[in-house]
């Protein structure tokens, strides 16, 4: 979509940033109800205005369309320390969300495809984000995204 413009996120986009944490949270509460608390959201407004001051190890690009942040992507610069592993540099996408009432505009693709860029740019070795296999969804637009999976989380509930 050319009409989207993105752009890093600002101190004045945390009232919609957190409207939308909460939309995300929702999704996850609904599908992992033993994990996510309902009515939640991932980050604190004070949380925010510090993630938004490092920009070069917490990146947040915001999706604005018509004047309004419809979508946000939430990234981390991570560097492999551990002695036997490449020392690589990847950014991970922390969170990706565009607003319910706008999905299946393309917009999802527009900030992925501006991360990816972004991390080409600034030399990262690559680009990795997890999901959460209650949402199916992700699961699809990553894949067409052309992610491919890494490694595989597991775990038995007791």
């Amino acid at each position: 979509m050319s009409d989207i413009i993105i752009r890093p996120a600002v101190e004045s986009d945390i009232p919609r940033l957190e409207a939308l944490l909460y939309q995300v949270h929702g999704l996850h509460a609904e599908g992992r109800p033993d994990l996510f608390i309902p009515g939640c959201k991932k980050y604190t407004a004070d949380q925010l205005r510090g993630l938004l001051t490092d920009r070069v190890n917490t990146p947040i690009f915001a999706a604005i369309l018509e004047g309004e942040l419809v979508g946000y992507c939430f990234c981390v610069r991570q560097a492999q320390t551990a002695a036997s592993m490449q020392k690589i540099t990847t950014l991970y996408i922390d969170d990706l969300c565009v607003d319910a009432a706008m999905r299946g505009r393309g917009i999802g693709k527009v900030l992925y495809d501006y991360a990816v860029e972004y991390a080409r740019e600034n030399g990262y070795y690559n680009l990795t984000l997890n999901v959460w296999a209650c949402n199916p969804s992700a699961m699809r637009f990553y894949e067409k995204c052309g992610l491919a999976v890494q490694k595989v989380g597991m775990e038995l509930v007791l």
